[in-house]
């Protein structure tokens, strides 16, 4: 595991409730996650999401993982739980301008500590979130205590590849992208198993870096303009925020960054 010191949920949701937030939606889309619809749907099918399932997303951002999931697969209800307050409460109007208030609901909260029953739900998703969580032990704790046994931990988040990078090389991304801490694959994997859980699916998806790549060259041929209007029309910002996507890109390229896909289930 590679980490950096002081940094946590506050400066997280700092990130998710200023202009960063509106910049990663700009060259994302409002499924931020690496792939969009043809990753949820890819995850969805290595754990065998069904219709009429009840599920939880752990760090749920705006919630456009559930709607996917309500109206795409026929899952009958989701709960989303996320620290940021703007998220939330976006989310939730967003739920309402689609017509899906009342098969999705949201908690701003810990999604360590979420308060929720235990073994109630179907299922617990997650896109490209839980690298913004500290305390990944007791995050993957808490996914296994809410579902039900042989029920389903889903998720995708971005990971140590197999080339280890150097101390200078982690203080540089971490920092940049704000995450407290980086996971290897086979440290969920532990994590899952540790938790009673039989790991179903834990894989590279290859998908890092030629959609890094892919969102510097939107921001650099169609959106530069969009971009700058979100920070403020401010050119250092944007050479700053340029430079630090090429250079994830290029750990990327080397195989040092690399999004995980994973399902398990939780065992009887």
């Amino acid at each position: 595991m590679k980490r950096i010191a002081d940094s946590g949920l506050k400066e997280v949701v700092a990130v998710y409730a200023g202009p960063e937030a509106r910049l990663w939606e700009l060259v994302m889309g409002r499924q931020i996650h690496i792939g969009g619809f043809r990753s949820s749907v890819a995850l969805a099918e290595k754990a065998g999401i069904r219709p009429g399932w009840t599920g939880v997303d752990l760090c749920c951002c705006t919630g456009e993982g559930m709607r996917f999931l309500v109206r795409h697969l026929g899952v009958s209800h989701m709960h989303g739980v996320d620290a940021t307050q703007a998220m939330t409460e976006l989310g939730v109007e967003r739920c309402r301008e689609e017509g899906l208030a009342e098969r999705i609901n949201f908690t701003q909260g810990d999604a360590c500590r979420t308060g929720l029953p235990s073994d109630e739900f179907d299922f617990v998703w997650g896109e490209d979130a839980w690298c913004y969580v500290e305390d990944k032990k007791s995050l993957i704790a808490e996914a296994v205590r809410v579902v039900k046994p042989g029920g389903v931990v889903a998720f995708t988040d971005w990971l140590e590849g197999e080339t280890a990078f150097s101390d200078a090389e982690a203080e540089r991304f971490l920092r940049f992208m704000k995450f407290p801490n980086l996971l290897r694959l086979e440290e969920y994997v532990s994590l899952l198993e540790e938790n009673g859980c039989e790991v179903l699916t834990a894989e590279n998806t290859g998908q890092f870096s030629p959609h890094i790549d892919l969102y510097l060259k939107m921001l650099d041929m169609q959106l530069t303009y969009d971009a700058l209007r979100i920070v403020g029309f401010d050119m250092s910002v944007m050479e700053y925020l340029g430079a630090e996507m090429a250079y994830a890109a290029e750990l990327g390229r080397d195989g040092k960054i690399i999004q995980g896909r994973f399902a398990a289930r939780k065992k009887s």
